[in-house]
């Protein structure tokens, strides 16, 4: 008879396992509920610059020493992603407004030998800011930025280079990335 009770739990706890994983509860990929600046229990006591450097697809370096000084905003996209594209978009329209004011750069979650493909992506979306291929670590999640694999993934760096706003798997609107940046200047 024990033998059937443990049998039974087993099957209850597998519903109950496949029923959080259905719902998300148990996934490890979830996006955060809203792109707000993290909050002061959330943070680390001492938030330290992100150190990073990605092969830039031009001359144009994006890395942390290449950005510090200024506001920041990285979109780590796949080219195959629509709403990479349009959170693009956004970016190249606030990037005309700021002129030199804000650093802009893409990340491209692709692999090293798709320089052509991200070429391509970049000028078919007309961006006029650094666009750079992703490192191995990034691309396994174990990069500087944790893991960006919900897509698109806006990162707002401060002027110090630490992380001051991220938002994981949805566009960030223009207005939203203002209100932010106006409460970062």
């Amino acid at each position: 008879m024990r033998s059937g009770h443990r049998v039974a739990s087993l099957v209850v706890l597998a519903k109950i396992i496949s029923m959080l994983m259905i719902s998300g509860v148990a996934c490890k990929k979830t996006a955060p509920a809203a792109g707000t600046r993290l909050p002061p229990q959330a943070a680390p006591a001492v938030r330290r610059p992100v150190d990073f450097a990605f092969e830039s697809i031009d001359e144009r370096p994006v890395s942390a020493e290449a950005t510090r000084g200024k506001l920041t905003i990285l979109t780590f996209v796949t080219t195959s992603n629509l709403a990479a594209q349009a959170q693009v978009d956004f970016l190249v329209a606030m990037a005309k407004n700021d002129g030199d004011r804000v650093n802009y750069a893409v990340v491209a979650l692709e692999r090293g030998d798709s320089r052509e493909l991200v070429g391509l992506y970049k000028k078919a979306l007309s961006i006029p800011f650094p666009v750079a291929i992703a490192d191995v670590q990034t691309l396994l999640g174990a990069g500087a930025f944790g893991d960006v694999d919900a897509v698109p993934v806006t990162v707002i760096l401060d002027g110090s280079g630490r992380v001051a706003w991220r938002v994981d798997g949805r566009v960030a609107k223009s207005s939203e990335l203002r209100a932010v940046m106006r409460g970062l200047q």
